[in-house]
């Protein structure tokens, strides 16, 4: 009995850990995150004072140290960005992502600071080994404390607010957009405008996905199907891979990072992904 309770508990602590999670270190919001990260590191180090302080050894005042303690993780961003590490690690982000980022970033900013000890602190033992444990360990606890307080509140807020926009898109909207459908042949595609599903984009070409359970492959690029596909209303860009038909939506879902398409007559799920919410919004709202 205890063998399976610790299967189940190991089985939905995966799923929880795979659940869909938002990509936030790119543009405008990885600069938020940074400013927030900065301003909550400084006045939580300075007020509260964490970890035990020993002012004889301080070479400058308790808050100039704290502010080069609070620059670090900024510093680390700078250093990321200049490898171009965040764009590489945005497909299919989730939990279990989001926390083995974290933990490197942390891990990273702990060893900065033990390097940086010589430009605080008037210690004859700032290299030691006790000292290397300690401003890892000290990061990290600090690091955890954020993480457990803002993760789950964000993804809460997300995926709520992704659900109730979600379901608003109800069964009569949707029957309503279903019976509105067009019909006019698509020259370039050699396919009619109602029979298309959605397309994928696969390197230098793209994947029609039929109604009648088919698929055709064309030598395009995703900006190429695009251009083609702007004098059709029915269709619009959810991903940056994938362009749907909206009249073979039948229902949406939604989650922490958009929202999940299910197609008339077929068993795959077209993800609307968060940076396209408001467009897809706009769009079935309009249609």
């Amino acid at each position: 009995m205890q063998k399976k309770s610790y299967f189940k508990l190991k089985k939905k602590n995966s799923n929880l850990l795979s659940q869909a999670y938002p990509f936030y270190y790119q543009g405008k919001e990885l600069w938020l995150i940074t400013v927030l990260l900065f301003f909550m590191t400084l006045l939580f180090g300075y007020f509260f004072e964490p970890f035990e302080v020993y002012q004889p050894e301080h070479k400058m005042g308790y808050f100039w140290i704290t502010l080069i303690h609070s620059c670090t993780p900024v510093f680390i961003v700078f250093l990321f960005l200049s490898l171009k590490m965040f764009p590489r690690l945005k497909d299919n982000w989730n939990i279990k992502k989001e926390i083995l980022l974290i933990s490197i970033f942390l891990l990273i900013v702990g060893i900065v600071q033990f390097l940086i000890r010589d430009v605080i602190y008037d210690n004859p033992n700032n290299w030691s080994l006790q000292y290397f444990y300690e401003e890892i360990r000290n990061t990290s606890l600090v690091g955890i404390l954020f993480t457990f307080i803002l993760v789950p509140i964000n993804y809460h807020r997300l995926n709520t607010r992704n659900i109730i926009n979600a379901n608003a898109f109800n069964t009569s909207k949707i029957t309503a957009i279903i019976s509105n459908k067009t019909t006019s042949y698509i020259n370039e595609l050699d396919v009619d405008s109602k029979n298309v599903l959605y397309a994928k984009a696969e390197g230098n070409y793209i994947e029609l996905f039929l109604s009648n359970g088919s698929k055709t492959l064309k030598r395009l690029t995703m900006k190429s199907l695009g251009n083609i596909l702007d004098s059709y209303p029915n269709y619009i860009k959810t991903h940056r891979s994938y362009i749907v038909n909206i009249n073979q939506i039948v229902s949406v879902n939604g989650n922490a990072q958009g929202y999940k398409l299910q197609l008339k007559n077929c068993s795959d799920i077209v993800p609307v992904s968060r940076n396209m919410i408001s467009t897809f919004n706009k769009k079935m709202n309009s249609y």
